[in-house]
């Protein structure tokens, strides 16, 4: 009973934060709101995206709630928009997303049986190619993703039809190959073009080891970014700053930086 109950405040919660947004963009509502169209919150919809990913990083419950509240709003606000031009409303994005995910889970509402996650994963993928009439495996990666997470998209696709190497040893080998290869470039053009293959590569490593590129790049910046910050501070106490500061300095304050974070 306290669950159905529990259900029932969400349901009722979310329909207040609905009608708050159907206020804004009434005529009696706020005259931003009612100019923004889908283009328009394209950047804020990834800036919102963007920030829930840093809430993850940070492992911030409360910002987390905040961060996916402001997401949230971007949906209601583009269900809204399109609900204005007549092209859909907030009922049919909850519909169709409810319909999609029965379907692509038979081994839920349906007999189908499974071994584990990596099995639901290729029946996904096969139920979209089906829906989607695919002519090719990577259809459907979308090129406006992040260079990384393009690539390991891009890859995880092409593995699933076997293309693929037959472990992470041979990768590692394409590595090695790959910073030679950078290393003997003799023109801006070819040192773009090995380095493009290099981080490739180095994409299709992580893929191997279970990581997704964009995360393990994410959290090596993040860190990259508190040792720096770190040796600011100390040299501020010190009265003293970094530029200028002779290079074996620098590398003994990144050590101890690297030390306490």
């Amino acid at each position: 009973m306290a669950d159905h109950a529990g259900k029932d405040r969400d349901v009722e919660r979310l329909a207040d934060l609905v009608a708050v947004v159907k206020r804004l963009r009434s005529p009696d509502g706020c005259p931003w709101d009612r100019e923004q169209t889908h283009a328009s919150l394209r950047t804020t919809l990834l800036e919102e995206a963007y920030e829930v990913l840093e809430a993850i990083d940070e492992g911030s419950s409360p910002k987390l709630r905040e961060e996916l509240g402001d997401l949230l709003l971007q949906v209601l606000m583009q269900a809204g928009i399109a609900e204005s031009s007549g092209e859909f409303d907030l009922g049919e994005v909850a519909q169709g997303v409810r319909e999609k995910l029965i379907r692509r889970h038979p081994h839920v509402f349906g007999d189908v049986q499974v071994s584990g996650a990596e099995e639901v994963v290729r029946n996904w993928e096969a139920i979209k190619h089906a829906e989607y009439r695919r002519e090719s495996a990577l259809d459907g990666v979308q090129r406006s993703l992040p260079a990384l997470q393009w690539a390991w998209s891009l890859q995880r696709r092409a593995a699933g039809v076997g293309f693929d190497w037959p472990d992470v040893a041979g990768v590692l080998e394409k590595v090695d190959e790959e910073l030679a290869e950078l290393r003997d470039a003799s023109t801006p053009e070819e040192r773009e073009s090995e380095f493009g293959d290099l981080l490739f590569t180095l994409v299709n490593v992580a893929r191997r080891m279970g990581m997704n590129p964009e995360d393990a790049l994410r959290a090596a910046t993040g860190r990259f970014e508190a040792r720096f910050r770190s040796m600011e501070q100390k040299a501020s106490r010190e009265g003293t700053g970094l530029k200028g500061m002779p290079a074996e300095d620098l590398d003994r304050r990144w050590e101890e930086a690297k030390g306490g974070v």
